[in-house]
C-alpha cells in the first residue's frame, strides 16, 4: 500500500481573503476558520479550502497572539458538519516563509482535533500563514481514542491567475543548482527555478503535443512528470512522435513507455521521475494518478477526457493548460487551414465547455462507445471533428511550446502578469487573434457551486473505457507474441 502524502489547495479568491483577514498592519496574529473537502489522489490525499468562517464580534482575542472563544469554534464546526464538509483552523505567523507551529500553537489544534473529527468525521486541518503570504500546512489524523497525529503537508498551492506554491523544504528539499541549468536559471533566478522544479506535473495524451511538452519539462529541470495516456506506438505516428521509433511500434511499446524511457535520459534533473500510467483519464486509475498533480497538461483529442481535466481544474483545483489543433485540406487546394490554440482552465479562468473546446453531447456519445463503433463514424458527416486527421509535427511543435509558455507565465507571474489570455494563431496567413479573457458563462457549474469540491462533489465523471481495455489488452497479446530475444532486451532496458 503506498503512503499517502499531504496538501493542501486554496481558490485564488479565499486565498486573497484569508490573508487580507490574518496578516494585520499592526503586526499582530490573527485567526480564523474555513470548510474543507477531500481529494483523494492515488498518492495525495488533499484539503481543498471551500469558504471561510471569519470571525464575529467578540469571537476572538487578539492580543499579538491571537486566540479564540467557545462559541466561535461551536459555531465554525456545526457549519461544516451542515455543509457536508470538515474544519480548518487558520492563524497567522508575523514572520515570512513556511512556518513551525510553536507549543502554545500545538496545543490548540491537537486539542480541537477530537471535537472536528467527531462532528464532521473528517480530520481537523492546521495552516499557518507567514506576513509574506506563504503557507504552512497539517492533517490531524486520529491514530486511536483520543489519540492524533501531525502530519505535514508537502505544499500549500493557491489557485488563481496565478499559481502559488509554498513547499515544505523538510519534506521536499529544493534541488541543488546545476550546472545542467545555468542557463535557465539566469533567465528567473534559482528560488523560482527551484520551486518550478518541484511542480509535479501531469500530461494528460502521450501523442505529439504531449510528448513535446514533455520534452521541454524535463529540460526545464522538472523532478517528476506523469504521463498518462493508454494508447500504443504504431507506425502511423511515427511522423510526430517524438522519441518514438520504428522498434517500438514493432516491440507495441505503449506511449507513455515510450516517452517515459526517453525522458530519463533528457532530464536535467538528478531526481527526475517519470511515471508510465498506462490508462485513461476516464478511468479510476487514471483520473487519481492526475489528482497527484499540481498541473495537468491537456494534450487530447476526445470530449470525455477534455470534459474530465475541466471537472478536475475546478472541483480539485489543479490547473489544466489545453490546447488544440485544427487543420482543414482537401485534394485540389492542398492546405486550407491550420488554427492552434492555448488557454488554461482554473478558478478565475474562463472553462473548457465555456471555451467550446468539447460538446457536452459528444462526451455522452464517447461515454456511450459510439466513438468506437465504425458504423457510428461512418455516419458522421465529412467535416466531423473525428474525421478529421491532419497534422504534421512543426504545428504540434507550436502548440506545445504555447501551452508550455502560458505554464511558466502562470507560475513565474513576470511583471506580476499571470494570465496572458486564451491565445489563438492562425498558420494561415501567420496571424495571431488578440488574447481572448472572457469569463464562463452565467450559472456555468463548473466556475461555481464545483470549486473546491472534490470528491463530495456528487458527480462521477469516470466509468468503463472500452477502448482503453481493448488497446492494453491488443498491447499484452502483442508483446506475448514477440521472440524471446527481443522480451529480454525489453526487460533488461527495463
Amino acid at each position: 500500500m503506498i503512503e499517502s502524502t499531504y496538501s493542501v489547495a486554496i481558490p485564488g479568491a479565499i486565498n486573497e481573503k484569508a490573508l487580507a483577514h490574518l496578516i494585520r498592519a499592526d503586526g499582530q496574529e490573527d485567526l480564523c476558520f474555513a470548510t474543507w473537502h477531500p481529494s483523494n489522489g492515488v498518492e495525495r490525499r488533499t484539503a481543498l479550502i471551500h469558504s471561510l468562517i471569519l470571525p464575529r464580534e467578540g469571537e476572538r482575542r487578539v492580543h499579538g497572539n491571537a486566540s479564540f472563544m467557545p462559541r466561535y469554534f461551536e459555531r465554525a464546526v456545526l457549519e461544516a458538519a451542515t455543509a457536508g464538509a470538515g474544519l480548518a483552523f487558520f492563524h497567522s505567523h508575523p514572520g515570512p516563509g513556511w512556518q513551525d507551529m510553536s507549543h502554545d500553537d500545538v496545543v490548540a489544534e491537537n486539542g480541537h482535533a477530537a471535537a472536528a473529527q467527531g462532528a464532521t468525521s473528517l480530520p481537523l486541518i492546521g495552516l499557518t500563514a507567514g506576513n509574506d503570504g506563504s503557507w504552512s500546512g497539517r492533517f490531524w489524523n486520529k491514530l486511536g481514542p483520543s489519540r492524533y497525529e501531525r502530519r505535514w503537508c508537502f505544499s500549500v498551492r493557491s489557485v488563481g491567475s496565478q499559481l502559488g506554491i509554498t513547499f515544505a523544504d523538510h519534506l521536499m528539499p529544493p534541488p541543488a543548482p546545476s550546472a545542467r541549468l545555468r542557463r535557465t536559471i539566469s533567465a528567473w533566478g534559482s528560488e523560482r527555478q527551484a520551486n518550478l522544479a518541484r511542480y509535479r506535473i501531469g500530461i494528460v495524451g502521450a501523442g505529439s503535443v504531449g510528448n513535446i511538452v514533455a520534452e521541454a519539462l524535463a529540460r526545464t529541470g522538472s523532478n517528476r512528470i506523469s504521463l498518462i495516456d493508454f494508447d500504443t506506438v504504431e507506425e502511423v505516428n511515427l511522423d510526430r512522435l517524438l522519441h518514438a521509433y520504428r522498434r517500438d511500434a514493432a516491440r507495441a511499446r505503449s506511449k507513455v513507455e515510450t516517452l517515459a524511457r526517453a525522458l530519463r535520459k533528457s532530464a536535467t534533473s538528478d531526481r527526475f521521475i517519470a511515471d508510465a500510467i498506462e490508462y485513461s483519464i476516464a478511468e479510476e486509475i487514471g483520473f487519481r494518478a492526475a489528482l497527484d498533480c499540481d498541473v495537468l497538461f491537456s494534450c487530447v483529442d476526445r470530449p470525455w477526457a477534455r470534459s474530465i481535466l475541466n471537472f478536475i481544474a475546478y472541483s480539485h483545483l489543479i490547473p489544466v493548460i489545453d490546447g488544440g489543433i485544427l487543420v482543414k485540406a482537401n485534394v485540389k487546394r492542398g492546405l486550407v487551414s491550420a488554427d492552434w490554440r492555448a488557454h488554461i482552465a482554473g478558478p478565475t479562468r474562463r472553462c473548457l465547455e465555456c471555451n467550446e473546446q468539447y460538446d457536452p453531447g459528444l462526451v455522452a456519445a464517447e461515454r456511450g462507445g459510439f466513438f468506437d463503433d465504425p458504423r457510428y463514424i461512418e455516419g458522421l458527416p465529412d467535416d466531423h471533428p473525428f474525421k478529421r486527421n491532419e497534422n504534421v509535427f512543426a504545428f504540434s511543435m507550436s502548440v506545445a511550446s504555447f501551452e508550455v509558455l502560458q505554464l511558466l507565465t502562470m507560475i513565474l507571474a513576470p511583471f506580476g502578469v499571470a494570465d496572458v489570455g486564451a491565445q489563438r494563431y492562425h498558420f494561415v496567413p501567420g496571424l495571431m487573434d488578440q488574447p481572448s479573457f472572457e469569463n464562463c458563462k452565467p450559472r456555468c457549474p463548473y466556475s461555481e457551486e464545483l470549486v473546491a469540491m472534490g470528491d463530495h462533489s456528487g458527480y462521477t465523471v469516470t466509468g468503463k473505457h472500452a477502448a482503453a481495455e481493448k488497446c492494453r489488452a491488443e498491447r499484452a497479446e502483442r508483446k506475448r507474441s514477440l521472440p524471446w530475444r527481443a522480451r529480454v532486451f525489453d526487460w533488461a532496458q527495463d
